[in-house]
């Protein structure tokens, strides 16, 4: 991979901008000590979470374009960030997982789900619903907190997707699917040594891959210039600063939690609340009825860890777009790609559902933590991205 492409320099923020910023920056701290009062998890999930806001929307950190930009233009760029990423937690995650027990004193199980049929009909539906929404998991949050009004749409429909999934839990097909299905850890399977230097291998082949795939064609550059503080606080942050990052403070979810970072939960129980609100019965439901989920609707989203890290990060990319001068939001969506919001949000959520989780949490915590689930997720969410794809110009949209 080579340089050719360099990074724009963002202007300083603008003065009108800094409210957005400080405001944002003090809402987090605010938050982190409310929250700790009550448990100091809970304040250290929602610190993590400002810092995950930060570093995605400073790198512009998405999936769906990197997917989209590899299967188009062969710039494999971000993909190959996204590859670096997920290589450093495999290897930090492992003597955690191996160990059983996080620093915190709690049980280390990671990202663990059942790897069948419905987790590839599920993510190759959230692969078509990325290209249309224009966002993943984490996508939609650090666009919402940058300012973006179609975002939000998607987020909307996306939590209504994730509810209505549950919904359909015990329908016949889907108890089809989940039938045979079963959680396979590898490294309880094979020895955390094996799996480690395993994975690692595959995904040193796939780097291999992704630089043929890209030989010849100009690539945005993965760290691109140094870093100064005017660029740590206005941005672009270099793809390779934020892959760092990301894998660190995912890591330090899990040492703080037991369980990796995790996104479309929070947003499945969003719409459970809203929908409780409007007089909802959770006992009509088999999913909520389970002992679990009967019991995050019980507590609320805000004692529920995967909600407080998702409000981080939403603030995170806020006082990022601040100190960056770029938070201005607008309501002029074309009405085709409105539609391609909703239509895309809804099978975002749906797909999430199915798959046990989202890019993040299905694929990136799923592999780091040694699932063969997370695997399974990305194997049939990338041809699901490339149909979304096509049908990308019938909404409008680029491709």
């Amino acid at each position: 991979m080579t340089d050719a492409v360099q990074p724009a320099q963002r202007p300083l923020p603008l003065p009108s901008q800094w409210p957005v910023a400080i405001g944002a920056l003090l809402e987090i701290s605010y938050g982190v000590g409310l929250l700790a009062a009550y448990a100091w998890q809970f304040g250290v999930l929602f610190a993590i979470g400002g810092l995950l806001g930060a570093s995605l929307y400073h790198a512009e950190f998405g999936f769906t374009a990197a997917y989209r930009n590899a299967m188009v233009r062969r710039d494999v760029a971000g993909v190959r960030a996204q590859v670096l990423m997920v290589t450093l937690a495999v290897v930090i995650f492992a003597p955690t997982l191996a160990g059983g027990m996080s620093a915190s004193g709690i049980r280390a199980s990671g990202a663990l789900a059942p790897a069948g049929w419905e987790v590839a009909a599920g993510s190759f539906i959230f692969g078509v619903g990325m290209q249309l929404a224009g966002g993943c998991g984490s996508g939609t949050l650090f666009t919402v907190g940058g300012g973006s009004t179609r975002m939000v749409v998607t987020l909307v429909f996306f939590c209504v997707g994730a509810f209505l999934a549950t919904l359909a839990w015990d329908w016949p097909l889907w108890a089809w699917l989940r039938a045979d299905s079963r959680t396979v850890s590898l490294g309880a399977t094979y020895g955390w040594g094996v799996t480690t230097v395993g994975q690692l291998a595959l995904l040193g082949a796939i780097w291999l891959g992704l630089g043929r795939w890209g030989r010849y064609r100009e690539q945005k550059p993965v760290w691109g210039g140094g870093l100064t503080w005017r660029r740590l606080l206005a941005g672009p942050w270099p793809l390779l600063l934020s892959a760092v990052l990301l894998a660190l403070l995912n890591w330090l979810v899990l040492e703080a939690t037991g369980h990796a970072w995790s996104i479309t939960w929070g947003f499945t129980l969003w719409a459970a609340e809203a929908a409780q609100f409007f007089g909802w019965d959770p006992q009509s439901s088999v999913f909520w009825s389970y002992p679990y989920q009967a019991r995050a609707l019980a507590r609320g989203v805000l004692l529920d860890d995967t909600s407080i890290t998702n409000f981080g990060i939403i603030l995170g990319a806020l006082m990022a777009a601040g100190f960056a001068g770029r938070f201005e939001p607008t309501l002029r969506v074309p009405p085709r790609s409105l539609l391609a919001a909703v239509i895309g949000g809804l099978l975002l959520g749906i797909g999430a559902r199915m798959a046990y989780g989202c890019n993040i949490g299905a694929f990136f915590s799923g592999v780091a933590s040694g699932s063969l689930h997370g695997w399974v997720w990305i194997l049939f969410a990338l041809p699901g991205n490339w149909v979304g794809v096509q049908l990308r110009p019938l909404f409008g949209l680029e491709k």
